[in-house]
């Protein structure tokens, strides 16, 4: 699964690498989502399930949906809460991967939260790229992103 999708890069290279492999992408806003399945169906992953809807509430949906076997992994690029780690965890199988990004403080504080008390690792990552600084140049930095990765 990959909860709050974007333009569904995550979903798409994994359907890219292994003509077995399945995703679903949950994406909450519906112009995104337009956009994802376009994205898929342009590179030739037709097979993408797009769910429109706001996690966690859209979850329960696909537990119950008897064609979508629950997953080996889970990626969380946007809309992540306290209540949509909570469901995860109460949902998901036992082995099965968990990791989101997040790039505000206070998901940054409830993935720290969710590592004291699950474990897993955290990673912090910061970018920067060389852009005009008057005549010379400096860095101009990305926001950071803290990734936490852990297993059910």
């Amino acid at each position: 699964w990959d909860i709050g999708a974007g333009s569904g890069s995550i979903a798409i290279e994994w359907l890219l690498a292994h003509p077995r492999c399945e995703a679903v992408a949950v994406e909450a806003d519906p112009e995104r989502a337009l956009r994802l399945r376009g994205n898929a169906d342009r590179l030739g992953v037709d097979r993408l399930v797009l769910v429109t809807g706001r996690a966690p509430e859209v979850l329960a949906e696909l537990a119950e949906l008897a064609e979508l076997a629950l997953p080996d992994a889970v990626f969380i690029g946007g809309g992540l809460s306290d209540a949509l780690l909570t469901q995860l965890w109460r949902t998901l199988p036992i082995g099965c991967r968990v990791v989101a990004h997040a790039v505000t403080l206070e998901s940054e504080a409830l993935l720290c939260d969710w590592h004291a008390r699950v474990g897993g690792s955290l990673l912090r990552i910061e970018l920067a790229e060389a852009a005009p600084l008057g005549t010379r140049r400096a860095w101009r930095s990305a926001y950071p992103i803290v990734q936490w990765s852990a297993t059910r």
